[in-house]
């Protein structure tokens, strides 16, 4: 068969140009719910304010228009509020979370009274608007995968059980929200992929790599590394170490199976192509983005970015070195 050529390698890096109108339109659509308290709502509002989810979209989509930027950006808000939710709550009361947010997407006839439900219909019907049916199917899918890891992550905190990093690594993948993030580029591009595409295990291989790298990228200052530092016994350092490599492993892995792609005819084949390319702009974008939010390393981003050197505050090394060992869970 004739192998698609990956013509990527290095994604160009790009802010979406509606990243301000469209991105305060957003964060005034999920503040207008009033679903935070006051203490929550400041955090929230200064996060965005110093490059918080909608600066993460107009790096991951900048190819996106107005209305299908706004849809990404109210997609990821609504996202936070699930997990800010669920983050307080035992595993049933997580996965009783959940089933609002499910219930809400699959039915329109269902309503419960409940802040998160409006929220969702409101998110639902504006990217149900546009989108194929078989990527609306494989979306929902997706949804019922990110409750189901949320919930039980909700399980382990509220019994305090770390994982190890075999058992660990398929439960970030579905609750990190990553998943979800890549379901949106056939509705920002405007294609419907046949499902024989994702059954493929060769563009599934490139796939999982570009999941992973950005999951490892995404939590590796706590998640990772802890989970590494527990269960190998190992410094930080020697942590962080290990994470980079397998990020390395993962870049060569992703480009790899993007050469040896078969072909499902020239028109899917362009869209296939196409998605490759969303997927690694999602990857750079993510990196770019991380470097420029104060989220992770403050004002020292760019510093960071050119020394790759982080200081970590005592505070900080004193958190992590108590969750490693057990007297504080994540």
């Amino acid at each position: 068969m004739r192998r698609l050529s990956y013509y990527l390698l290095k994604p160009e890096s790009g802010i979406n140009p509606h990243y301000k109108d469209a991105g305060a339109e957003s964060a005034a659509w999920i503040d207008s719910y009033n679903i935070f308290t006051d203490s929550r709502k400041k955090a929230y509002f200064r996060d965005v304010m110093q490059g918080g989810s909608e600066l993460l979209i107009a790096h991951t989509y900048p190819y996106a228009s107005y209305e299908q930027f706004r849809t990404c950006c109210d997609l990821v808000n609504l996202l936070f509020v699930v997990d800010e939710v669920s983050d307080e709550q035992s595993g049933d009361g997580a996965r009783a979370t959940g089933e609002i947010f499910l219930s809400a997407m699959r039915d329109p006839e269902f309503d419960d009274g409940s802040t998160l439900c409006k929220i969702t219909k409101d998110f639902t019907k504006r990217y149900m608007s546009s989108a194929g049916p078989k990527t609306a199917k494989r979306f929902m899918e997706h949804c019922d995968r990110y409750i189901e890891c949320v919930s039980r992550e909700a399980e382990l905190r509220e019994h305090g059980e770390v994982l190890d990093l075999e058992a660990f690594t398929p439960l970030r993948r579905e609750n990190g929200g990553v998943r979800l993030c890549f379901a949106l580029f056939e509705y920002v591009l405007g294609f419907d992929l046949p499902q024989e595409v994702f059954d493929d295990p060769t563009f599934m291989e490139a796939y999982w790599a570009a999941v992973d790298m950005i999951e490892w990228a995404n939590v590796m200052a706590t998640t990772f590394v802890t989970v590494l530092m527990t269960y190998r016994n190992i410094d930080i350092q020697t942590a962080a170490d290990t994470v980079g490599t397998y990020c390395e492993e993962l870049m060569d892995r992703f480009f790899d199976a993007g050469k040896r792609l078969p072909s499902w005819g020239s028109e899917i084949d362009a869209d296939v192509a196409r998605y490759m390319d969303a997927m690694a702009r999602w990857v750079k974008g993510h990196i770019d983005w991380s470097f420029e939010t104060q989220r992770y390393f403050g004002s020292r981003g760019m510093q960071v970015k050119e020394s790759r050197i982080v200081y970590l505050t005592p505070s900080r090394v004193l958190q992590e070195s108590s969750i490693v060992s057990g007297s504080e869970s994540e």
